[in-house]
């Protein structure tokens, strides 16, 4: 069995070790193939990941080759496979992956699973999103996203890492412990500074930290780099949170889940 990683450079693992895949376009083919996630890829879409507007000629027979060549590395790495996991199919080439294989995959699970678990089980909530937050090495692909189906898939998994984080922060917060996670809070903001959600977070650790000059200080300079840099306001969600601030809203004690609340009084 293999296990491959992609929430950071690409890793491939055997149970003797890593595994290399040389060159730059063996890569971007692995790379394509893995976040297609068990699904046929057509082959004008592969030669375009590969390759852009630099195709060569015969781009067909160049990628087959590509594809044999791989082929013969993976069923060097686990010869006791009967079949290749690299097939042909009419629709296009099918990397086939059994679960718990691919890092993003198991990724993408722990988050609905924390989603599912968010209304109850807080506890649980928060466990499942350390988990998955744990598996990052670093961006997609090491930084390397190569063609636009990387791109695409890298910035889905970069989605799902901000939710995550979101998730995390919710239990937490409702759990009481907004001082263990106001340091982090403030650097995830700070790294995404036009995602309300983790401002909301923040003003809301701050207050319950005794800070309220400093959660209503973020939420001006939200304000204004909405303004500025967008031409908006601050959405009614994050509005709410500033007025609740203003007038004590008991909604804002140190526990509990303070923006249901607040929407509910509205």
């Amino acid at each position: 069995m293999l296990s491959f990683s992609i929430l950071g450079a690409l890793e491939i693992r055997t149970p003797s070790g890593p595994a290399e895949i040389p060159g730059g376009l063996q890569r971007t083919l692995v790379q394509a193939l893995l976040v297609s996630e068990g699904q046929a890829i057509a082959g004008d879409t592969l030669i375009n990941e590969m390759w852009g507007e630099s195709v060569p000629e015969n781009e067909a027979n160049a990628l087959q080759a590509h594809v044999s060549r791989l082929r013969r590395r993976l069923k060097g790495l686990e010869s006791e496979r009967p079949a290749s996991r690299l097939s042909i199919h009419p629709s296009g080439y099918r990397l086939s992956l059994e679960a718990g294989e691919l890092d993003a995959a198991e990724f993408i699970s722990l988050v609905r699973r924390a989603e599912a678990a968010s209304g109850t089980g807080r506890d649980e909530a928060a466990a499942l999103t350390r988990t998955a937050l744990a598996m990052w090495r670093g961006p997609v692909f090491g930084g390397h996203t190569g063609g636009p189906v990387c791109q695409t898939a890298a910035a889905r998994y970069e989605e799902y890492r901000m939710r995550a984080l979101e998730l995390f922060f919710d239990a937490e917060l409702k759990a009481g412990h907004h001082a263990a996670i106001l340091a982090e809070l403030r650097e995830v903001h700070a790294g995404n500074p036009l995602r309300e959600y983790f401002c909301e977070q923040l003003m809301i650790a701050l207050y319950r930290s005794g800070r309220q000059a400093d959660a209503l200080d973020t939420y001006r300079r939200m304000w204004h780099r909405l303004s500025e840099e967008l031409g908006v306001e601050p959405s009614p969600a994050l509005r709410r949170v500033e007025h609740a601030i203003l007038s004590h809203h008991p909604a804002l004690s140190t526990t509990g889940d303070a923006r249901s609340a607040l929407l509910e009084a509205v």
